[in-house]
């Protein structure tokens, strides 16, 4: 009996209990729905192939994509590597920011020295492009609004793929009826001269730049074991300024795409000289151009992930490619 009054005193205490836990209020939120959801996928294959002509390779890509109805632009994303690298998962708070404001970003991978020589990484730019048209409507990309960004090295082919819109010679590969063009370029602390990288910067320094074993050497030049040239940057001027971005101003002005340009101030890898010629040289022919220097900043760091930097970025590609 005792056992049976017990139980019943329990079951009496349950509403209360109940009632004593509703006194505790949640918090009630109001939320503006201003961001996109954005999804990953990685490591996607776009291109196969050989690096020297033995060793086989497959480049893959990661791609941002924000949830919309609509198609979106697409911003093609080139991380550097100082031409002897080329990680596609760098920056990944540059390429959130831009998908957040409403872009496709497909960071891709690319071949670099010493295995490979240019123009092959240029001719991968091209290719992972005509892939995303390709696949348009796999990833929600509207293929008449594709622009490029680079940091360094990948600033530097962001600027190339700019700058040689319309020329086939670097179009190779597969999907060769699809388009590789752009609307616009940023070309952050690139390379535009492969002979005066140091050009701002003390005799040794740019000593170290133009000797043989130079990253840029092998990238221009390859390496004299499988073919390559010796000599250094300097030594083979023709080369050189193929590889060079700052040449094609020229050679290709009637195809000029509207290019932002950004350098650091305290950059000691790259001078800050490299963008601004090339920024010379693109309005001396009327092309639409930005250049911005950032005090303080150097060869990459978090100066380029700050909103007021991202900003330009942002605004850059949505007055090409929204407007």
């Amino acid at each position: 009996m005792r056992k049976i009054l017990i139980a019943l005193f329990i079951v009496a205490l349950i509403p209360s209990l109940v009632f004593a836990a509703d006194v505790y209020e949640s918090k009630y939120m109001n939320v503006e729905l201003t961001t996109n959801q954005v999804n990953l996928y990685e490591n996607i294959p776009f291109a196969q192939g050989y690096w020297r002509g033995s060793m086989l390779y497959a480049l893959h890509m990661d791609v941002l994509v924000p949830d919309s109805k609509e198609p979106m632009p697409l911003i093609v994303f080139v991380t550097g590597g100082g031409f002897i690298m080329a990680p596609k998962n760098n920056w990944i708070q540059q390429r959130m920011r831009l998908a957040q404001a409403g872009y496709v970003v497909a960071s891709i991978e690319y071949r670099y020295a010493p295995l490979s020589k240019f123009p092959l990484p240029l001719e991968d730019c091209k290719t992972a492009i005509r892939w995303l048209r390709a696949h348009a409507d796999m990833y929600n990309i509207d293929v008449n609004r594709v622009g490029i960004l680079g940091n360094s090295a990948g600033g530097y082919l962001s600027a190339f793929v700019g700058l040689t819109n319309g020329m086939k010679e670097f179009d190779k590969g597969d999907f060769l009826d699809y388009s590789s063009d752009v609307l616009c370029a940023a070309d952050i602390f690139g390379i535009s001269d492969l002979k005066n990288i140091g050009m701002d910067y003390d005799e040794e320094n740019q000593k170290g730049h133009a000797s043989a074993g130079a990253t840029e050497a092998l990238w221009a030049l390859g390496t004299p074991t499988f073919g390559g040239k010796d000599g250094g940057v300097l030594a083979h001027p023709e080369e050189t300024a193929y590889a060079s971005p700052i040449t094609y101003v020229e050679k290709n002005e009637k195809n000029l795409v509207p290019m932002l340009l950004m350098h650091g101030t305290k950059d000691t890898l790259v001078s800050p000289g490299q963008t601004d010629i090339l920024y010379q040289a693109l309005k001396a022919k009327g092309v639409e151009a930005e250049r911005y220097v950032v005090n303080d900043a150097a060869h990459g760091g978090p100066y380029w992930v700050q909103e007021p930097v991202m900003k330009v970025m942002v605004d850059f590609f949505d007055k090409y490619l929204k407007k």
